[in-house]
């Protein structure tokens, strides 16, 4: 071969290797930018040399990590042992071996054979290998000049293609340092390190020879393929696995043929652009329609580069439908999120506003005589407000701030509860065409939630199955146990693990795609179905299930039906609950001191109302700070405390100040709206019940008694 023809294939290689090493290097920036790999992948999106990238792989392990101490060791197979090429020390300076010494061997420090050392059981078990304490290890070994102390250590190996080709040690002097949850983000980065170091030091090989580049691009895990006079004249395996062609098949298919023209069109101008050299290469995004017509989400890069002596196009194809996918679920749970919050804030207000509706009645009722012609209309006005604040609570429900009880459940209890209620037959009366089946399993595991919630979600379940039927139809309800050994891919991602699958199918329209992305949106399904009257049904659904961390599952298929499967965590070691009753008696006081602190006027009014009514000595403040004030030279036997107050501290700040001088002080919460992070630390700090706004007589009544009363052997 001439000089000139060796300079020439030099300089395609240049082009194409660097192609290459962009394509590796990137990351789903939006979708993992919170990952260590995403920090790795975005410091390594421009970096082409083997010790850069073994030092951005230490400063970000170290920097994200509990470990104290890294390194990484590759495997030399001609000599069956490991050599270290990058570490860090105490003193925080990093060895890191040349990528040019890595390839010769040349001063490198062998270590390890394959079974020797923690490192060398890790090459030969092919999994990590984890010492929680070094000193009780027969396998651990290290110099007696070692300056680096080590009580847990980690080496995970580097797997490419099913074969070890290093190991990573991660190192603590502390015993037991890693965790369940640390080995397996390690293990994950571990596969991205892999890649990062084999793709390094090929770049480094393939600068000199076509055969390395070979190597490299059929282990790439992007599409690559290079086109001349608009049809492929090399295309690698991912390339023609992803597009369903061999390599004898894309010479004789013009590249734009490949392309889905109707989605984004001037994606396909540009393409035609660049293929006749007229367009800058850049990237972009197109589908890409297989030989079995499976439409596929792809990213593009592409460059200009000479092969064989002649212009062509390389282009590098990475399937990004799965990311798609999840950018979508993404957004869709930020706009829940987001509706969520709004919705918290309005349920906030409303619940101070409905306190007085929903509570003056009650005080009314009790000194009216029965005779009085206006008790119906005050009765009236009371199931209005209990109306209004049932509607307020599917807000909270839907903002995942209505913090109810949290007990062992049974989903088929609650099923044919609902199936033995007035609620039911109304609902069998309404839809008189509809069967409606049950197919329950027996030893049905328990879940732990709230009975209100769930049983709010299984009513609009069957609500809306049973608005999706025009005429005649049938819904069945089953429950089932089941175990995920894997996590499967659903409507969302379900984690592996033990469920209770409560499912709600019925033989309705259905839906389509469209509007099943879409379908938790409040009122949203009932334009899908169109229905006029609206509602917040499936939003409920959606933050119910999110606040039991459960999972969804849709099967839908128009014109036959639509199947709502809801994956609940379950709860199979469970205790007999004690219930007790609780009489008007019980919680009426008995002259004891009851300080009330609400920043809305209204609030402290109604409440002091019915403490007096009660039987108690009632102060009320206005502000924390006022309350704190108040206390430091009066006591009270338990404070009423509203969570959120503007302006001025909150309920736990003002908590917290009481008991640096009255540590055993009792209280309960009262709140329309609250975060839950708040609520569980003031209760841990020794506030009792939490009661939610707006309360009744008897609601407030027994949770300040039960407070009281608590430490006297009553049992409340």
């Amino acid at each position: 071969m001439t000089d000139d023809k060796i300079k020439k294939l030099e300089y395609q290689n240049k082009f194409l290797r660097e192609h290459i090493r962009e394509v590796q290097s990137k990351f789903e920036e939006k979708i993992a930018e919170l990952s260590m790999a995403s920090e790795i992948g975005m410091a390594l999106f421009h970096i082409n040399s083997f010790s850069e990238v073994c030092q951005i792989i230490l400063d970000v392990i170290i920097k994200n990590t509990i470990s104290q101490n890294c390194s990484i060791m590759l495997m030399d197979y001609e000599k069956d042992s490991l050599f270290l090429v990058a570490a860090t020390d105490p003193a925080k300076n990093n060895f890191i071996l040349d990528g040019k010494n890595v390839l010769s061997k040349e001063g490198v420090r062998y270590y390890f054979k394959t079974g020797q050392g923690i490192a060398g059981h890790a090459i030969l078990k092919k999994r990590p290998i984890l010492i929680q304490s070094t000193k009780r290890s027969s396998s651990f070994t290290t110099s007696p000049k070692s300056l680096i102390k080590i009580g847990s250590l980690l080496s995970i190996p580097l797997i490419i293609e099913g074969k070890p080709f290093g190991v990573l040690n991660l190192s603590h002097e502390n015993l037991n340092a890693f965790k369940p949850n640390d080995i397996n983000l390690l293990k994950i980065i571990a596969n991205f390190i892999s890649l990062s170091l084999y793709s390094a030091l090929n770049y480094e090989r393939l600068q000199y020879s076509e055969e390395k580049y070979r190597a490299l691009s059929e282990s790439s895990n992007d599409g690559i393929s290079i086109i001349e006079n608009r049809v492929s004249v090399y295309a690698n395996k991912k390339y023609q696995d992803m597009t369903g062609y061999n390599l004898h098949e894309l010479k004789n298919i013009p590249f734009q043929n490949l392309l889905d023209k109707s989605y984004k069109p001037k994606s396909i101008d540009y393409v035609n652009l660049l293929l006749g050299f007229k367009a800058p290469p850049t990237q972009f995004e197109t589908k890409i329609i297989s030989k079995d017509n499976k439409k596929i989400y792809v990213e593009i890069n592409s460059s200009i580069i000479f092969y064989n002596y002649r212009k062509a196009i390389i282009l590098s194809v990475r399937d990004i439908t799965d990311r798609k996918t999840m950018e979508k679920k993404l957004q869709q749970a930020e706009k829940m999120e987001a509706i969520g919050e709004l919705a918290g804030g309005v349920a906030h207000d409303l619940n101070n506003i409905l306190s007085g509706i929903v509570g003056y009645p009650e005080l009314l009722l009790m000194d009216m005589p029965k005779d009085s012609p206006m008790r119906k209309s005050i009765i009236l006005m009371q199931k209005s407000g209990e109306k209004a604040s049932s509607i307020v609570h599917d807000l909270l429900i839907l903002a995942r701030n209505d913090i109810s009880t949290s007990k062992e459940i049974s989903l088929n209890k609650i099923i044919l509860d609902y199936m033995g209620s007035n609620e039911y037959k109304k609902l069998r009366l309404y839809y008189p065409n509809i069967h409606i089946d049950k197919d329950l399993q027996s030893h049905l595991w328990e879940i732990m939630g709230s009975d209100v919630t769930l049983l709010k979600t299984l009513v609009n379940l069957i609500s809306n199955a049973a608005d999706s039927i025009h005429d005649k139809g049938m819904i069945i309800i089953s429950t089932k146990n089941t175990h995920l050994e894997n996590g499967i891919k659903a409507y969302e991602y379900i984690e592996r693990g033990d469920y209770v699958v409560l499912t709600v199918s019925d033989s309705g329209e259905g839906f389509s795609q469209t509007h099943l992305e879409k379908i938790f949106e409040p009122f949203y399904i009932k334009k899908a179905l169109g229905k006029t009257k609206p509602g917040l049904g499936m939003a409920v659904v959606w933050g119910t299930v999110k606040d039991h961390n459960g999972y969804i599952d849709i099967k839908s298929t128009q014109g036959k039906g639509t199947s709502f499967m809801l994956y609940f965590p379950a709860h199979k070691k469970s205790q007999p609950i004690n219930s007790y009753t609780f009489s008007f008696d019980n919680f009426k006081g008995k002259g004891e001191s009851v300080l009330i602190v609400d920043d809305v006027d209204d609030q402290r009014e109604i409440a002091s109302e019915i403490l007096k009514k009660l039987g108690y000595s009632v102060i009320s403040e206005s502000s924390g700070e006022r309350a704190v004030d108040y206390l430091r030279n009066n006591s009270v036997d338990l404070i009423v405390l509203d969570m959120i107050m503007d302006p001025g501290i909150d309920g736990l700040e003002t908590y917290k100040r009481i008991l640096t001088f009255k540590p055993h002080q009792k209280a309960i919460i009262a709140s329309g709206f609250s975060e839950t992070e708040k609520v569980i630390e003031a209760q841990r700090l020794g506030v009792g019940s939490f009661i939610k706004k707006p309360y009744s007589i008897e609601s407030l009544g027994k949770a300040i008694r039960r407070e009281i009363d608590k430490n006297k052997n009553k049992i409340l």
